[in-house]
């Protein structure tokens, strides 16, 4: 298949840059394989039933961009030079990929200061990336990173504003637990307490995984044969616990509706090797595009993603090419707000012949 088999036509207007208020004010578009409906996302638990199992990323967005102060003795004096970073992703040995600007300012050996209490050691430049060493590690990290760092808000946002105090908990779910995301699983921003609690009195289960969003997820396919595209890697783990429960609503004939791409991907990767879900603990880097057969996934919520990307191939892979197309013409049509603080969608793949509210 060709990237352009991918694109569409978005107006900007329609590109969020605020997320609704309250989370559960976003609408909602309800799809299955004939028919579309416009919902408001506080409507998402009628569309539940009995006996579902909603499977929810509980990463939590780290304020990943910091500015600091390079030093350097030279042979005239003093060399100072004013950094931004932008953390990208863990490395296996703990240290940190980041994207720093000016990187040219920077070789291996330097020193970044971006407080009293955290500092970082470079390690290697490749391009406008680095390798950073960190003077702190776990708790003190997540400590001194909270004080100083801002929310690493996708390009597509920070291009047309500046990140502020609000999104540093707009830009994080209310069942944000394990640190280490530096984007947000979007598509569970529109959940606030309330409205899982009313999910659960429904008798739908929920099970939490954990998938580290990377940056790399905005990155763009640069190649026209979407199959010769090499996806980034990211770090995620479906538990014991977990994998039982989902294997279990399997069983007992539930539906499981991962909630966003980001756990869509963990527990499809999880499914790879047996065809079944199984505990899962490491780096994925899978690539679920049209042709893909789920082994776990029944239904998807998300949000609208962007022309020629890897998550629109992902739903058509879940929807039909042609039948997505129609989805995005419609959302658009009708004026959904698109991307990260955008609107949401709840898509049934051959599952219901029609629309209609669980009793």
């Amino acid at each position: 298949m060709k990237l352009s088999d991918f694109d569409f036509e978005l107006p900007d207007e329609l590109i969020a840059t605020r997320p609704a208020r309250p989370r559960r004010a976003a609408r909602l578009l309800v799809a299955t394989s004939k028919e579309i409906a416009d919902h408001g996302f506080s409507a998402l638990p009628d569309f539940l039933q009995t006996g579902d199992r909603l499977v929810l990323n509980d990463t939590k967005v780290l304020p990943a961009r910091l500015n600091g102060t390079r030093k350097r003795d030279t042979a005239h004096g003093s060399g100072v030079a004013q950094i931004a970073v932008n953390l990208l992703a863990v490395l296996a040995d703990g240290n940190w990929r980041a994207l720093a600007r000016p990187a040219k300012r920077l070789r291996a050996g330097d020193r970044i200061t971006f407080s009293n209490d955290l500092t970082a050691k470079v390690l290697a430049r490749q391009g406008g990336e680095v390798d950073l060493a960190f003077n702190l590690s776990g708790k003190a990290f997540d400590l001194a990173l909270e004080a100083v760092g801002d929310m690493p808000l996708p390009p597509y946002i920070a291009s047309k504003r500046a990140g502020d105090a609000a999104d540093r908990t707009d830009y994080q779910t209310v069942f944000a637990k394990v640190p280490g995301a530096v984007a947000a699983p979007t598509a569970s921003l529109h959940f606030d307490e309330a409205m899982l609690q009313q999910i659960r009195d429904r008798g739908v289960a929920i099970t939490k995984v954990t998938l580290h969003v990377g940056a790399g997820t905005f990155l763009p396919v640069k190649v026209d044969d979407i199959s010769s595209h090499k996806m980034h890697s990211e770090w995620g783990e479906v538990s014991v616990a977990a994998a039982n429960e989902i294997a279990e609503t399997k069983a007992k004939g539930g539906r499981i509706i991962p909630v966003g791409t980001t756990a869509l991907r963990l527990i499809e990767s999880a499914a790879l090797a047996s065809g079944k879900i199984a505990p899962f603990r490491g780096d994925t880097d899978i690539f679920i595009r049209p042709g893909f057969a789920f082994k776990v996934t029944d239904a998807l919520i998300t949000n609208f993603h962007l022309p020629k990307s890897t998550l629109l191939m992902l739903v058509s892979a879940l929807m039909g090419q042609a039948r997505m197309q129609a989805i995005y013409a419609h959302a658009i049509a009708a004026g959904y707000r698109f991307f990260s603080y955008g609107d949401s969608s709840l898509l049934l793949p051959d599952r219901m012949e029609s629309i209609t509210k669980s009793t």
